[in-house]
């Protein structure tokens, strides 16, 4: 037996376990029909968490957890955001480093590259938030570019659109100028 705490030889483990039981899942051992659901405030695709999200997700696993043990069906949903910004900088960045630039690919082969960053980098936050042991329901894990999330944002941008709740004017737009993107 070992004379101190190992944390990575015991909590992957443990963590594991957890997920293969559906400890995490939506409603998982609920005895009342309130709900309680939280939405991860999706990290972005362009590094790895600080300790601001440790604080901001350990409050957050905190919540969901007292909220099971009393008995709500609870949700705490994970997801990604595409930063189309921060991403497209650290991608430009990048063909830099390699003598190119994102107008010497094209559209179609820039956004290829954009795809390639989002499945090396995504994934690091996502398994640190694992790591740090956060309750979410990993099976329901989303990122803002799928095409059904999409699908859904598009259809209800037009939805609102036509309710005149959402309209077309001189606005604030938040831009690159190194880029010349927004």
């Amino acid at each position: 037996m070992e004379t101190r705490y190992l944390p990575q030889d015991v909590e992957p483990r443990w963590q594991r376990a957890w997920e293969k039981e559906g400890l995490y899942r939506a409603g998982a051992g609920a005895r009342r029909a309130e709900t309680y659901v939280i939405c991860v405030p999706p990290p972005n695709v362009t590094g790895e968490l600080h300790m601001g999200h440790a604080l901001q997700h350990t409050m957050m696993d905190v919540l969901t957890r007292y909220k099971r043990m009393c008995g709500y069906r609870t949700l705490w949903l994970p997801g990604m955001d595409h930063a189309g910004i921060s991403t497209q900088l650290m991608v430009t960045r990048a063909l830099k480093k390699e003598g190119k630039s994102r107008h010497d690919l094209g559209r179609e082969k820039f956004l290829e590259h954009v795809w390639a960053w989002k499945e090396k980098h995504g994934g690091i936050i996502i398994q640190q938030l694992k790591k740090l042991g956060c309750s979410c329901d990993w099976t329901r894990e989303r990122f803002t570019m799928d095409p059904e999330y999409s699908r859904c944002v598009q259809r209800v941008f037009v939805y609102l659109y036509k309710k005149g709740l959402i309209y077309r004017g001189r606005r604030m737009i938040n831009w690159d100028p190194a880029a010349q993107t927004a």
